[in-house]
């Protein structure tokens, strides 16, 4: 795998790539480099769109940079594990951390669900996606991770495949060793890691989680953990035990 490059900026542009192009940048991203970044025509990013790889571009325009040229290639696109995280959301600045570390530890799909217990009344997407793009710009990730509208928790197990992995964190979880809850799991398929409110789920709910065909009942240790932090814990766990975290064929 090619080396990280964590000094030159990164920029999120949803344009193809090649080498030999030019993209126009936003009023945003003009902004940002020239006023923030103090960036000038000449200058050196680098570009993604999820799709074609990381590109080195020369920055041009006249008062401040307003298009990339692209150069050329540094990195191949890469794909991420198919690793979704099912949550009950949170309210403003929880959510929006959540969602970054959640791309941080390299979840292919985020899908809101609503439970009984849910705090939060609505959910902006945009937000979400925006977010999605800020923390793949920040930490050298190339595939954007999908955003999906929220639904209620019952129409999303009716409605997802059953040869998926269902991760149920739960603190009545029968085994306490963590990793020792996919002993026998077949990381094939994908898997689903499913957080819910902080309120936990309804007795209703926790039956039809019990009653999917693959589950793995998914402990967190000691201490109750809020679901922000339950995010990170979790999809580490998952990413060692059926991840791509020291598996680089897994990519």
């Amino acid at each position: 795998m090619p080396k990280l490059d964590f000094r030159s900026p990164r920029l999120f542009v949803d344009a193809p790539l090649a080498a030999g192009t030019g993209i126009a940048l936003d009023r945003d991203q003009s902004n940002y480099l020239g006023n923030v970044l103090r960036l000038a025509a000449g200058d050196t990013v680098l570009v993604f769109n999820g799709r074609d790889g990381e590109w080195r571009a020369n920055l041009a325009g006249r008062k401040r940079p307003d298009r990339a040229e692209i150069v050329s290639q540094t990195r191949p696109q890469d794909r991420l594990p198919d690793l979704h995280y099912v949550f009950a959301p949170l309210k403003h600045a929880r959510l929006d951390y959540m969602v970054q570390k959640a791309v941080e530890m390299g979840v292919a799909a985020l899908r809101p669900v609503t439970t009984r217990f849910t705090q939060a009344s609505r959910v902006n997407v945009e937000r979400m996606r925006a977010n999605v793009i800020e923390a793949a710009e920040q930490c050298g990730i190339l595939s954007l991770a999908d955003v999906h509208d929220p639904e209620p928790l019952e129409r999303y197990l009716n409605q997802r495949d059953g040869e998926r992995l269902l991760v149920f964190c739960d603190e009545d979880a029968p085994i306490a060793d963590p990793m020792a809850a996919f002993a026998g799991a077949d990381r094939t398929k994908g898997a689903d890691v499913l957080i819910g409110p902080e309120g936990g789920f309804a007795e209703e709910e926790r039956a039809l989680l019990l009653k999917q065909p693959h589950v793995a009942r998914l402990a967190l240790g000691p201490r109750i953990l809020r679901a922000d932090t339950a995010a990170v814990a979790a999809l580490a766990v998952v990413q060692t035990a059926l991840g791509d975290w020291g598996k680089p064929d897994a990519r």
